[in-house]
């Protein structure tokens, strides 16, 4: 099984940036998808961002397309996510999920259910 531990979270103003990292230890696969996904008190957890590696392949939620951006260092079996042009609506706890082997990732990609390792959350505050 797979470990995931998120880093990087904290109090941001709004326009501001921040780096999250998720670092995977265990048995992690090579090739897979990493996502993040953030969730507020109340709501369900909802997708930001994924990557299929080694393809390479990214996707965003609309709501944060050009404003942050996934990328991998596979020697440190670690992922980031640089988050720019922050919003007050972007406040949330994010989690860095692995996605299950042997699912399709164009399909599901998305959806929390692809997913079978999460990592405790790291909280993101951006104040207006």
């Amino acid at each position: 099984q797979v470990q995931l531990a998120e880093s990087g979270g904290g109090l941001v103003q709004s326009g501001g940036s921040l780096r999250l990292s998720c670092a995977a230890s265990g048995r992690v696969f090579r090739n897979t998808a990493w996502a993040w996904f953030r969730q507020t008190p109340g709501k369900e957890r909802e997708f930001v961002a994924s990557i299929l590696w080694p393809a390479g392949r990214s996707d965003y939620a609309d709501s944060v397309k050009d404003r942050f951006t996934l990328s991998r260092d596979n020697a440190k079996n670690t992922v980031y996510l640089q988050m720019s042009s922050l919003k007050p609506e972007d406040t949330a706890v994010y989690y860095c999920g692995s996605m299950a082997p042997g699912t399709v990732y164009s399909d599901n990609y998305s959806s929390t259910r692809a997913y079978d390792a999460w990592g405790q959350g790291t909280q993101v505050t951006v104040s207006s």
